[in-house]
């Protein structure tokens, strides 16, 4: 036998080894009831006879897009990142294994309705079909998906596991050993350079008199492809999902569209445990008496030197939850919501809603834990509602720290209502947005009353992107799909507002032309004083402005005192306030230093540095400097960006790379027909051989969309290869 014809052989018998005849005969049967159109711009476009055969032929074709990213994500939510990364993770696993379920998992699945079941089936042999017919493909660690990976996930985001504030060095700390950072205090402006930006338009504010939709998610690049899928059963539902997912997450169907954004309602709380020991057995105090706390053996895995070794944990778990943390010598644990049948069904269910009363009714189900929801559909109706799945409790306590667990007065008491929690029907003002902000400017002056609502229900503060869509949606009276773009890509850094005043003033109370810092400081600042506060490619003064501020954070994050509830407008008005020059200058001279370092001059344009750059399919890609990249206009949302585009440095990069930020975006007009443009972060295809891994990029650095093909006959004529999966 010919050597290179044996090699070639091998890994095709080796790969079909897990799969039986039997499976491989289902599939190809299945298969033959799909059929994937790409369009132009690579989007599968899925057409299957059933639901379960949309759902096959999606995972399929998410497989051929970037297998990589799909299997990564149920690496990481089977807690198994360490057999592939190293020991480091173990802290990472264990956090997941905690507080979600492997064999809860395998129950629900079991006990799923038949639908579902069918749906689940479909999921695991899309990904297990393509597998087979790939042998060439090397899964890093998961040779053969299982129907019931998909329950691993509360809902459509892969990172949303809610533990009060415990952190996973704290899990590591506690079952691992080590010492943990003081947990509790969040990092405001980290924090508001991810979430999403949802807004919506009454027909009443339309030109066409339809509703309109923007879907705005800000993710790490690449971590949402865009898909249509389509059955004979009522399926027709356009929008992103995050990779391995089976239903579209953030989209749209004929009736109606949601757009979801992350959600700081209070749906995990941190018991205090009185723990005692007698012998070699934990009890934990409730009402008055003592309870054994429960134990289980945990085994981790992780790959040293090449080899696979095993650590062992007792974990330990209250009538809350599991124990995840010690804090001045007290035990906590987590009462969460974080894996259930109910919110898979609740995904689904969304994606064949039809229209606001349907929507409604799926939301009831309460299942939804990380999400607040902007809403439009084709009878005119806006809505939103600021989370789904909201406990009741005492509204007396502070529910942002931790809480007695020794008695049952702090135990919650069932969920709130959809009608209940904090949500605005069809507001007079004809507006909504929401950009994981406070819900009580949700819509100007209609929106909800904070007064109306326990504290726990809503702790998000203000945030600078809030207030940027407020003014721009208060503003226009007469949207269109692009008219809605161009106001989600406004580029006013609104905090700038406020802290380029306060600069210029101290500089201009405290220093003399005398002064040393004067001469190095003043051209800078009367740059900064002349700027008009919007972003752009050719701004000397954003450069300056996204540097500086970066540098101060760590001041501005020393006067924020957490108090259970964020705001960062307001503390970014509180340090305007009262800043003193060695708070504002130092940095800013550092600022001009370095650059003056890296490029011989301080004056650069925010383009020359702020660059995006899609060279490798590597999810943790490697920039370079000396490779091509493009200039991007836009900036972080920590500074009130609505385009989020976040960037840094990175070790031998003299230029800041795009990471995350604006991923799939959409504008969706609800009328007789649909009318919708979208765009996505560099490409479609994870392949960088593919012409759909950059197609984009160009488009995305400036803000260009594409049109979306909604309707089969436009898909046709766009059609650049249609096929059965498997051909």
């Amino acid at each position: 036998m010919n050597k290179l014809l044996f090699l070639f052989i091998i890994p095709i018998q080796l790969c079909a080894q897990g799969f039986t005849k039997d499976e491989i005969n289902r599939w190809e049967k299945q298969a033959k009831q799909v059929t994937v159109i790409r369009d132009n711009w690579g989007i599968p476009h899925v057409y299957g006879k059933t639901d379960a055969d949309a759902v096959f032929g999606l995972l399929y074709a998410q497989c051929e897009d970037d297998f990589k990213r799909v299997e990564m994500n149920y690496i990481e939510k089977l807690g198994r990142m360490a057999e592939i990364k190293g020991e480091d993770e173990l802290k990472n696993d264990l956090y997941v294994r905690l507080i979600i379920d492997s064999s809860g998992a395998v129950a629900d699945y079991k006990k799923s309705p038949a639908w579902l079941q069918k749906l689940l089936n479909a999921y695991a042999d899309g990904i297990n079909y393509y597998l087979y017919k790939h042998p060439q493909v090397r899964p890093a660690l998961l040779n053969r998906f299982k129907p019931w990976y998909q329950l691993l996930w509360t809902d459509g985001s892969i990172g949303a596991i809610s533990t009060g504030d415990v952190t996973e060095d704290e899990v590591k700390s506690f079952y691992l050993g080590g010492t943990a950072p003081v947990a509790g205090i969040k990092n405001l402006f980290e924090d508001n350079t991810i979430g999403s930006n949802g807004f919506a338009v009454a027909p009443s504010r339309t030109e066409s008199r339809n509703a309109i939709l923007y879907i705005n998610p800000h993710v790490t690049f690449y971590f949402r492809p865009e898909v249509h899928v389509v059955s004979e059963e009522g399926l027709n539902a356009y929008g992103a999902v995050t990779w391995g997912q089976l239903f579209v997450y953030q989209g749209f169907n004929s009736y109606c569209g949601w757009m979801h954004t992350s959600s700081n309602v209070d749906v995990a709380d941190v018991y205090i445990e009185n723990i005692t020991k007698k012998g070699d057995k934990f009890f934990y105090e409730y009402n008055k008496k003592q309870v054994p706390v429960r134990e289980k053996k945990i085994i981790l895995h992780y790959i040293s030197g090449g080899t696979i070794e095993t650590k062992a944990i007792t974990a330990y778990y209250t009538g809350h939850g599991p124990v995840m943390a010690k804090r001045d010598g007290k035990w906590l644990s987590v009462k969460s919501y974080n894996r259930s049948l109910t919110s898979l069904i609740q995904s689904w269910q969304r994606t064949k809603a039809k229209g606001f009363e349907d929507y409604k009714r799926v939301m009831d189900l309460h299942a939804n834990t990380s999400n607040n929801t902007v809403f439009a559909d084709s009878k005119g109706n806006i809505a939103y509602w600021h989370g789904d799945y909201v406990p009741r409790r005492d509204a007396k306590l502070n529910w942002g720290k931790p809480i007695d667990g020794t008695t049952s007065e702090t135990e919650w008491n069932g969920l709130h209502t959809t009608d209940e929690i904090v949500h605005v029907y069809n507001p007079a003002t004809g507006w909504i947005q929401n950009c994981n902000s406070t819900p009580f400017t949700v819509s100007g002056s209609s929106s909800p009353k904070r007064e109306n609502y326990p504290a726990y229900m809503a702790p998000d503060g203000e945030n600078f992107r809030g207030l940027n869509a407020a003014r721009v949606l208060s503003k226009e009276k007469s949207f269109t799909i692009d008219k809605m773009i161009a106001a989600g890509y406004d580029r006013k850094l609104s905090a700038f507002e406020i802290l380029i005043p306060a600069l210029v003033s101290s500089f201009e109370k405290n220093f003399s032309t005398n002064d040393s810092l004067y001469q190095q400081l003043a051209e800078p600042v009367h740059v900064l004083k002349e700027w008009d506060f919007n972003s752009s490619e050719n701004s000397v003064a954003t450069t300056l402005a996204v540097e500086w501020a970066e540098k101060l954070t760590k001041t501005l994050q020393r006067i924020y005192i957490d108090e259970g509830w964020d705001d960062q407008v307001a503390l970014v008005k509180k340090f305007a306030e009262t800043a003193t020059k060695d708070e504002l200058f130092p940095p800013l001279l550092a600022v001009i230093n370095e650059l003056k370092s890296k490029f011989g001059k301080w004056d650069i344009a925010w383009g020359e540095i702020n660059r995006y750059q899609r060279i490798s399919s590597d999810i943790r890609q490697q920039f370079n400097d000396d490779k091509t990249s493009f200039p991007v206009g836009f900036a972080s949302a920590a500074w009130g960006m609505l385009p989020s585009y976040n960037s840094r440095y990175y070790p031998g990069t003299n230029k800041r790379y795009g990471v995350s930020g604006n991923s799939f975006v959409c504008a969706v007009e609800f009328g007789k027909k649909i009318k919708a443009k979208s765009l996505l972060a560099g490409g479609e295809s994870g392949d960088p051989s593919s012409p759909h891994f950059t197609d984009q990029l160009e488009m995305y650095t400036q803000g260009k969309f594409k049109d979306v093909l909604y309707y089969k006959e436009d898909v046709l004529k766009h059609a650049e290869k249609t096929y059965h999966p498997g051909e």
